[in-house]
């Protein structure tokens, strides 16, 4: 009984030396700066000199703050932009990979464009999305089609970063979907195909259902990732034209970095921070994400 109970406890002890470093990292970079960001977020500090608390005050200034709305409105259509199209490409992809092939070659393709950084995709987009020199307008104008300012036109500019991020970001969802599909036992299908059942009747009444875990998963994580769209923003349209691709975490920065607030920054950034934990609970709770039907 003793001899257990030492074992346990050295036990404990290994798990906590792994787990130091790790709790170490998360204290000094993520707990020490929210709580940094709390304290800046009731001040007026502008970079340049001490902090002089305020209150509420910068909390009034964002809930009437016409410009932060409008970011968060763009946002907003930017994620329902990039949340449908990675959502339908991958799934067709990950369908594809589950039901024809399993190719690790092209697993590998579908994760590289995920890996480029994002300020080297905004770079190569830049270039090839060019009205001039662009390879897509030249392309376009060679088939009779003409040129666009994808990155300049006020209908476009929104949809076409959306478009940047859905090609950098499809492959990575669609082999989360692809391990997904993987659980799905293989006799499930087996018997379905007996039945008579075809391909899109299998992929709607079990691939689905059963992938939901996975789904709201998917959801969360690719919602989440797109109110944090920034990188692609600010090397390809700087929040233009006319402020329609000035999207929430570019105003953050646009006002704690060009123009000093850096008190008023943090009090939208924090925010964003209790709208995005509001809006991730009512998707989970919605999708149901903890429940399986495979249980």
């Amino acid at each position: 009984m003793n001899r257990g109970v030492r074992r346990r406890r050295g036990d404990g002890r290994a798990a906590a030396l792994f787990l130091a470093p790790a709790a170490i990292g998360f204290a000094v970079f993520y707990l020490y700066p929210s709580a940094k960001g709390v304290w800046y977020s009731l001040t007026d500090w502008n970079l340049l000199s001490d902090p002089r608390y305020v209150g509420a005050e910068n909390y009034r200034e964002v809930v009437t703050d016409a410009q932060f709305w409008n970011s968060l409105r763009v946002t907003g259509l930017f994620v329902v932009y990039t949340l449908v199209s990675q959502l339908v490409f991958a799934l067709l992809l990950a369908a594809v990979m589950h039901r024809l092939t399993r190719s690790v070659v092209l697993r590998a393709m579908l994760a590289v464009p995920w890996l480029v950084p994002n300020v080297t995709i905004g770079l190569l987009w830049l270039f090839m999305l060019d009205t001039n020199v662009g390879f897509v307008n030249s392309a376009l104008d060679a088939m009779g089609l003409g040129t666009h300012g994808f990155l300049t036109s006020p209908g476009l500019a929104l949809p076409s970063i959306a478009g940047i991020t859905t090609w950098a970001g499809t492959g990575y969802v669609a082999l989360l979907l692809y391990a997904g599909m993987l659980q799905i036992p293989q006799q499930i299908y087996e018997t379905a195909g007996l039945d008579g059942a075809g391909e899109v009747r299998m992929f709607l009444r079990i691939t689905l259902p059963l992938l939901r875990p996975i789904l709201a998963l998917v959801l969360v994580v690719s919602v989440i990732g797109s109110f944090q769209i920034f990188d692609v923003v600010a090397v390809t349209t700087a929040g233009r034209p006319l402020n329609l691709t000035k999207v929430i975490y570019y105003y953050i920065y646009d006002e704690a970095f060009r123009h000093f607030r850096m008190g008023y920054a943090s009090a939208m950034a924090l925010m964003l921070v209790v709208l995005l934990a509001g809006f991730t609970y009512v998707q989970m709770r919605l999708l149901r994400a903890s429940r399986s039907d495979l249980a």
